[in-house]
């Protein structure tokens, strides 16, 4: 009902499970699917995975909305390729404010919640999957982006930290992602601290 009544969105289709969503998704390629986690059969981060992983689907962003404030339940939403995580107690604006940075390629890391829990997920050494070596492709100047970007920095940020216009830093983080193979600025952050690019205790 809120997105149905605000400008600029449109909903598209609604699911009751991970299995439906991610049948929907592929029926009308959405520009965001909002995902809970608990759901009878195919829960969200099962689906979240699914439609991240769907080679049809790249384009399609995942928003995990949930009232369940659960560690694992956040990693495992980021490591399915979510672009974002929010608790169901978010404020409307808030959560339309979310659509919008996630549909505009960005993602949304709550700095309070997010973040410390992607430092302590990075942490943990049986989670370490992406070997040191799939940093060698980038430069010098993106290994530092994408420390920013692991840092929480927006690209106008990011622009002003190394003295470069906000294009080129939107450029470079570009770049890395593709590099990377990431989806967006979430899978960043995440690949960053699995590589030990980055540690927890810089945060």
């Amino acid at each position: 009902m809120l997105l149905e009544t605000e400008d600029g969105f449109e909903v598209v289709a609604e699911a009751a499970d991970g299995a439906e969503a991610v049948a929907a998704a592929e029926r009308h390629k959405p520009d965001i699917v909002v995902m809970d986690i608990r759901m009878p059969g195919t829960d969200g981060l099962e689906g979240t995975r699914l439609i991240s992983e769907h080679p049809d689907l790249r384009d399609t962003k995942v928003l995990v909305l949930t009232t369940f404030d659960v560690d694992e339940y956040v990693f495992e939403a980021l490591r399915g390729g979510a672009s974002g995580f929010l608790l169901k107690d978010v404020e409307p604006v808030e959560l339309l404010h979310a659509l919008r940075v996630i549909a505009a390629g960005d993602a949304l890391l709550a700095p309070s919640v997010t973040r410390r829990l992607i430092a302590e997920y990075a942490s943990r050494p049986e989670n370490r999957r992406l070997h040191p070596t799939a940093l060698r492709e980038l430069t010098g100047r993106e290994r530092e982006v994408l420390a920013l970007v692991a840092g929480g920095l927006s690209n106008d940020e990011i622009a002003e930290h190394l003295v470069i216009s906000p294009a080129t830093a939107r450029t470079h983080v570009s770049r890395t992602m593709t590099k990377i193979g990431a989806r967006d600025r979430a899978q960043l952050v995440v690949l960053a601290y699995e590589s030990g690019l980055v540690s927890p205790k810089r945060l």
